[in-house]
């Protein structure tokens, strides 16, 4: 007997020993395979959170303006004008590291029908990035690999790719993160739900024929760790097809405008199961389900195959028996199948609404569970969480600061362009981008969905996170990344209005990564609750592990923001030639810098230490100023002081503007290179100098002016007399640096598996 037939076949699903027990007492039998599978599938980490859900309820999740909060497709937001955006953030982190491309791909897929499931109109996506290090050969190809398969989707359908970040870091070789954004806008009238309603509606599914592809796709890719085995699971990646997405997009918004909808889900991890049960469940009714009439692509498919696919560009929507035909005429219209696959039940005489799947709607009943249990019981688990034992030992090993006369070869070693990625992506769709990739955070045209009028504001986006701050201290790293997210908004003249998030940690069966999560989940509500903006959905993406190592804690949050007056482009990552150079937030004299967690400290080696004290109430101050200078126009250029602290500001406003620096009165190395949170460098000319370290020293916030733009040097002094500057380079030398380091390494057709 071989191991696999040894194997029970609800420990080879994945379902405990304990969890079979479990579905034992909620059906009072034992379960047949295709309900075993389907549990399986719905009580995966994935579909069931059972591992984070008790945490995520201490995030705060409502506030002005919400219309959705967390628990459906998206989160949706009411922006004034009759308009509502939905946002979503998702991840697809093992199907990209088994299959780039497609993985990539159908992330994009599945997030556009979480967005269009609202009603929505999906206008923008982002792609926050991370892979392994740039000299490890497979982490190349996974990086050329995934951002191909991001554009060759997003492209396609139709949907601009606006921004995100690409980040390099050995903690990823072997388990890359690829997570996605988007966002979408709808007419509040339009709003729907995913709901199963009214005795005799019928389930129809709309899109692709169901195929082998993605069996068990995120469920269970999602839901282990990576060993020497994973490539065996390549067939559960899903395949997309961009083109029947447009279709079905189009499709699906012309349904909803014509009110033929009842309720709506799309069908992503756990395939029809997930979208039967769910509308059911939401809906308080039963469902009786037709797998026979499933149109398939490919033979001999077995019901339990059927019913956990994740083959992509499906959608069930539950339309009246009245409307079916026109229902059907649209979608004939739109060259999209749609199949009548389900009858909406009454609950039993218990109450209980229930799944049934049967083979016609006259025929054997193959599988009945209460529709509820699939989700609603799946199990929820306390596990054991221990802070790491060396966390005090490490604290105390603060970084030393790179030698002043390596700083020039640090900031060098820190500086790659991300537009080798951008370039592949058309993030000028729609003509809505003001402000698009390479820039703090992304501004949109806020356009009327139904009559295209621009109302003359501005929708903003960002998504942030920094793994090497959570490594060391998970609670407050996650609340500095939300610090800067908002300021990054505020760069762009955007007010922060709702957060996001996608949480991505290791093993949560590892007592230190459940400590991590928890920790991770306290400091993102407590910085929300401090900003007051709630969480209105997200995502948390476990076993993150590759050969028993796990990932670093790696929570990313993606804000959106409102901007009210958008009368000009905010004045962007760039420098104006003869403009004074202002560091706002900082004023130098008075910091004592911590290189912990720091770029430029991880590169060398050293990834000890404590986190600089965070202010909440001054980083507001901060963020509001920087807000108020951007809305006025007085500034010619700004960039947030972030990922290699100021060095990398500066250089990176240097590069984009082909404009040098001459900057003097930086103390040493340590300021260039810390990252210190509620700062930024802004440009401003002769005439508004002044005023702006006025309004600085009105708002209670230091200012500090570090020197001029112009010329075609990047220096950096310390003014000291006689001392030698920090950093002095041709800009052109700084310029190539930047530009080339990704071409150089990927693309070039010499990258293997």
């Amino acid at each position: 007997m071989t191991d696999a037939e040894a194997t029970p076949i609800h420990r080879a699903l994945g379902l405990t020993d304990s969890e079979l027990g479990d579905i034992v007492s909620i059906l009072g039998r034992e379960p047949n395979r295709l309900e075993l599978s389907m549990f399986s599938v719905m009580w995966s980490e994935h579909c069931s959170y059972k591992s984070s859900r008790l945490h995520l309820k201490r995030l705060p999740t409502t506030g002005e303006g919400v219309l959705v909060g967390p628990g459906e497709n998206a989160g949706v937001m009411d922006v004034g004008d009759g308009i509502a955006a939905a946002i979503r953030i998702e991840s697809h982190n093992h199907p990209s590291y088994i299959e780039p491309y497609q993985g990539a791909a159908t992330g994009a897929g599945g997030i556009l029908r979480d967005i269009f499931t609202m009603g929505a109109r999906p206008i923008a996506l982002m792609d926050p990035l991370r892979f392994g290090p740039l000299d490890d050969p497979r982490s190349r190809w996974v990086a050329e690999g995934v951002v191909s398969g991001i554009s060759g989707y997003g492209n396609s359908v139709g949907v601009p790719t606006v921004g995100g970040e690409v980040i390099f870091d050995s903690c990823y070789q072997g388990n890359p993160l690829v997570n996605v954004l988007c966002l979408g806008v709808l007419p509040v009238d339009r709003l729907v739900l995913a709901k199963a309603t009214g005795d005799g509606n019928l389930a129809v599914l709309l899109g692709s024929s169901t195929g082998r592809d993605g069996i068990g796709g995120v469920s269970v890719l999602a839901s282990a760790g990576f060993d020497e085995g994973s490539e065996d699971k390549r067939p559960a990646v899903q395949v997309g097809d961009p083109f029947e997405e447009k279709r079905l997009i189009e499709a699906c918004l012309a349904l909803l405008d014509a009110g033929l909808v009842v309720g709506i889900q799309d069908l992503g991890g756990a395939g029809l199961t997930c979208a039967a049960s769910e509308t059911a469940a939401n809906g308080k009714m039963g469902m009786d389900f037709d797998v026979s009439a499933v149109p398939r692509r490919e033979d001999g498919m077995e019901p339990f195959e059927v019913m956990t696919s994740e083959s992509q560009e499906r959608m069930l929507a539950i339309v009246t028996p009245d409307g079916l035909p026109e229902v059907l005429r649209l979608c004939e219209r739109w060259e999209v199948s749609a199949t009548v696959v389900g009858r909406v039940t009454e609950p039993d005489e218990h109450g209980v609404g229930r799944l049934r799947v049967v083979d016609g709607f006259d025929g054997e009943v193959l599988a009945d569970v209460p529709a509820s249990a699939l989700h609603d019981a799946a199990p929820l688990y306390d596990r054991p969480r221990s802070e790491p034992a060396d966390r005090a030992q490490r604290a105390a090993l603060q970084p030393a600061p790179p030698p002043a006369a390596d700083a020039a070869d640090v900031l060098l070693g820190l500086l790659y362009d991300t537009s080798w990625v951008s370039s592949q992506y058309d993030h000028q769709l729609f003509l809505n981008t003001v402000e698009g990739p390479g820039g703090d955070a992304v501004v949109l045209r806020l356009k009327h969905p139904t009559t295209g009028a621009d109302t003359g504001r501005g929708l903003a986006i960002t998504t942030d996170g920094n793994h090497r701050w959570c490594a060391l201290d998970p609670h407050q790293g996650t609340v500095m990344t939300l610090a800067e997210s908002l300021m990054n908004l505020a760069c762009v003249g955007a007010r922060p209005i709702a957060v996001v998030n996608c949480l991505n940690f290791g093993n949560p069966e590892h007592p230190e990564v459940m400590w991590q999560l928890s920790e991770a989940v306290d400091g993102l509500g407590d910085a929300c609750r401090a900003f007051g903006l709630p969480v209105i959905g997200g995502n948390v993406s476990l076993y993150n592990e590759s050969r028993g190592v796990d990932i670093d804690p790696t929570p990313v949050v993606g804000v959106l923001g409102v901007v009210d007056d958008l009368d000009r482009r905010p004045p962007g990552v760039g420098l104006v030639a003869g403009h004074h150079l202002v560091l706002v937030g900082d004023d130098l004299d008075h910091t004592d810098p911590s290189l912990a967690g720091s770029a430029a400290a991880w590169a060398a080696h050293q990834k000890g230490g404590a986190l600089p004290v965070f202010d909440a109430a001054a980083h507001s101050r901060a963020v509001d100023l920087v807000r108020s200078l951007v809305v006025s126009g007085s500034l010619g250029g700004i960039h947030d002081v972030s990922s290699g602290g100021l060095a990398v500001a500066l250089a990176e406003m240097a590069v984009r503007s082909g404009v040098g620096v001459d900057v003097t009165g930086i103390p040493d190395t340590s300021h260039l290179f810390a990252e210190l949170p509620s700062r930024a460098v802004v440009a401003v000319d002769d005439e508004d100098l002044e005023a702006l370290l006025a309004r600085a020293a009105d708002a209670g916030v230091p200012a500090v002016v570090l020197g001029r733009a112009g010329g075609d040097r990047f220096r950096i002094a310390t003014g000291h007399e006689g001392a030698r500057p920090l950093v002095d380079l041709p800009l052109a030398d700084v310029v190539a640096v930047w530009r080339d380091r990704l071409p150089d390494a990927l693309g070039a057709g010499t990258t293997q598996a």
